[in-house]
C-alpha cells in the first residue's frame, strides 16, 4: 500500500492524497512534478530512478487506509 506522503522532498509543497503533481519513484520517494521536471530532470536523486504520478486514492478508501503524515525533507535541498 502506497505511503502517500503529505509533500515534497525537494520544496517541502504540500502534496495532499488528492494532488495530480505528486511524482513518486519506485521506492515512493515523493516530489511535485515542478521539482522533477525543473530541477530534478527526471531522475530520482535517492535512488537514480525515473518518476511516475502518485495515484489518487479514492475518498472513500482514505478512512481505512489514511495518507502519511510524514514528512521527508532533503536539508541540503535537491541539487
Amino acid at each position: 500500500m502506497l505511503e502517500l506522503r503529505p509533500g515534497c522532498e525537494c520544496c517541502d509543497r504540500d502534496l495532499p492524497p488528492d494532488s495530480e503533481d505528486a511524482m513518486i519513484c519506485t521506492y515512493e520517494c515523493t516530489f511535485c512534478s515542478d521539482c522533477v521536471q525543473n530541477v530534478l530532470k527526471g531522475r530520482c536523486p535517492n535512488c537514480g530512478g525515473n518518476f511516475t504520478r502518485r495515484p489518487i486514492r479514492p475518498a472513500a478508501k482514505l478512512a481505512k487506509h489514511p495518507p502519511s503524515t510524514r514528512r521527508v525533507v532533503k536539508q541540503a535541498g535537491c541539487v
